[in-house]
This record gives C-alpha cells, structure tokens and sequence, in this order.
C-alpha cells in the first residue's frame, strides 16, 4: 500500500505581523488564535492523518531551537533545515527528495505552517477526498476554498464545473489567477467556479520530481547535488553549498501554473492564510463592539479595533474605530485597518533607515 506523507513549510517570516512576528521568531511559532501556536495546531490536526514520524517539518537552520522546543515529541529526523529560505518550489523538492529516499513513490500533502482551520472534521474529510481523486487522477490535487468574501490577499483557481470534467469531488482547474484587485475579487465571489487558492497540495513524489524536472531545470539540476547527502552525515555541509544557489521561485508559478493534470477538492473547513493582523477578525473572539481585545487593555468607545498587548504596560483607547494597535517590548505599531495587508512597506522603510535590530 502507497505510505502517506506531510510536508509542513514552516520558514517563512510572516512579516506582515510584524512587529509581534520577528525575524528570530515568526508567525508560524505564535499563539494568535486558542493557546497553541499556529505551528502546533497544524500538527496536532495533521497527527489525526498521519503518525507523527511521517510528518516532516522544513524550517530555516535558524528555528531548529523553536521548532525542538514547540514540537518536544517529533524526532530530529523530521526537522528538515533549510540554511536560507528559497520559496516554496526549492522547499517542497527538497521534501519530496527526502520522503522519496525512505518512501519511494508516496503520497504526499504539503500544508503551510501557519494556516488557521476552525472545523479539523471538514478539513480531514477533504484531504481524504482529495486522497481518492489524487489516486483517480495521478496527477495534482489542490483543496480549494468558497470565498466567503471579496479577498484581495489571496491568490485564486479557476475551475471548470462541468459536470463531464469531474472526477469523483475533484474539480479541473483552469488556471491559476494572482491577488486580484477589489473589483475583480468582488466579481469572483458572485461566480460559482472561483474559489481561494488555500496553498495546500496532494501528489505523488515522483510526480514532483518530474514536474521540477520539466519546468525547473536549476532547481532540478540542484537538487540532484543534494540528493545523495540527504540523511547522511554530508547533508548540512553540501545544503550550505548548494541550496543558497537554487532559483527563489514559488511552486504555483514555478510548477502549478504551468501543469495540466490538475484537479481542486472543495474544502468548507473555515480556513484562513491569517496573512496579516486584520485576519484577526475573522479567526478571534470579539467583544460586543466587534473589537479584537488581547492583552492588558482599557478602552471606551473603541469599534471593530484590533487592539494587542504584548507586554504588562497598558494600552487604553478612546473613541477610535477601524485601528490596530500592536505593542511589544520595543516597539508599538499602530496602523489603520485597511492597511493591514501593507505593513511589509514599513519594513522596507525600517531597512532604507538602517534600522534592521527592529526586524
């Protein structure tokens, strides 16, 4: 029988939660939403599909500490290290080759570290649909999500939903279409073939390997350089000297919106990217004024605010609506609502100033 595997991304920066996510420790390491970090509830979800030791979680060399300390019950040869992060095509391929080594042809489910999923019932049952369409098929299967509003941070499928292109619950997916601007995204809401693009995968090992093959030749050529030292006592010294040559490029534009065989598996289980401080409204409790209320705070006609105190000092607010307040130890961030998905403009200007101890 084909053995299962997850591939877990957990190196990315999640600079948009900046400042409360930090360069040494980012967002996929917080407790936005319940008292579990994002990156323990993914895997306390992912533990119901799989047994613990085929989930293989890639960080950058800079979180194996966090990740050991978040996640005590995972076995050091499910850390994998990245020593500089290279997008997701490098650190799916990379994944893949390892799992492959062990498990030759497995399934695989590549999930991002710091997702929110409300209804873990809905999202195992999709990934077991997904399962059967990805056996169906051979090909690529992507879970997709209804948008329940007009998104402009999310990127977006197309499918087809004729009833002849089906197989099983799997949709065929047309295309693969960016961040839209608010008038586009409005119209994707109104149709019914347009869903978000979750940025969750099932396919086979094999299939990654030849679909870098085609479409990545460096990435490819790199990643048969690493082949041979992963697992052994080489693995750190020759990823130190290959993987910071690899191409930086992402898996849908590298691979997924150039491949054919691709099918989209509706997944209803309340997700969200948490991709910025204004996702908060959706994923946390609010209070009778719709405002998002965490830490040691005092506020008096205060609306829809998303209001954070990260410390012991007090945050008191009076007759402001539509604002978030961030405060941490060495700096307080305060940012209207609708600018929420821009915050990585301010790390630009933190940089152009020379100020990176603040990143």
């Amino acid at each position: 029988m084909t053995s299962f595997h997850v591939i877990v991304m957990a190196g990315g920066k999640g600079e948009r939660f900046w400042p409360l996510s930090r360069s040494q420790w980012p967002k996929q390491f917080l407790t936005l939403a319940g008292e579990r970090s994002m990156l323990q509830m993914t895997v306390d979800r992912l533990r119901q599909l799989v047994p613990l030791q085929n989930i293989l979680i890639v960080t950058h060399m800079n979180y194996e500490n966090i990740v050991k300390e978040q996640l005590p019950e995972l076995s050091p040869e499910n850390i994998l290290l990245e020593p500089v992060g290279r997008d997701t095509a490098a650190c799916i391929g990379l994944a893949a080759y390892k799992i492959a080594g062990q498990s030759p042809g497995s399934e695989l489910l590549i999930v991002p570290a710091d997702h929110y999923v409300e209804d873990v019932d809905a999202f195992l049952s999709s990934v077991q649909q997904g399962r059967e369409v990805l056996r169906e098929t051979a090909g690529i299967v992507t879970l997709g999500i209804k948008p329940a509003y007009p998104e402009t941070g999310y990127g977006y499928l197309d499918v087809n939903t004729a009833d002849d292109e089906r197989v099983l619950t799997g949709y065929k997916v047309a295309r693969f279409l960016e961040k839209p601007n608010r008038e586009t995204a409005e119209y994707f809401v109104r149709q019914l073939n347009y869903y978000w693009n979750s940025g969750m995968f099932l396919w086979h090992t094999d299939t990654i390997e030849s679909m870098i093959q085609q479409h990545l030749h460096d990435l490819h050529r790199g990643l048969e350089t690493i082949r041979p030292a992963l697992g052994t006592p080489d693995e750190r010294v020759v990823m130190e000297r290959v993987y910071p040559r690899l191409p930086a490029i992402s898996i849908d534009y590298g691979v997924m919106e150039k491949a054919d065989n691709i099918y989209m598996v509706p997944c209803d289980c309340g997700w969200n990217d948490v991709g910025s401080w204004g996702a908060l409204d959706k994923i946390a409790e609010r209070d009778m004024h719709d405002n998002v209320i965490q830490g040691n705070v005092v506020n008096i006609d205060t609306h829809d605010c998303i209001i954070h105190s990260a410390g012991d000092k007090l945050i008191a607010t009076l007759g402001i609506q539509d604002i978030i307040i961030v405060d941490t130890e060495d700096i307080t961030l305060v940012c209207s609502k609708d600018k929420s998905q821009h915050i990585k403009e301010l790390l630009k200007e933190l940089k152009k100033q020379k100020m990176e101890a603040y990143l």
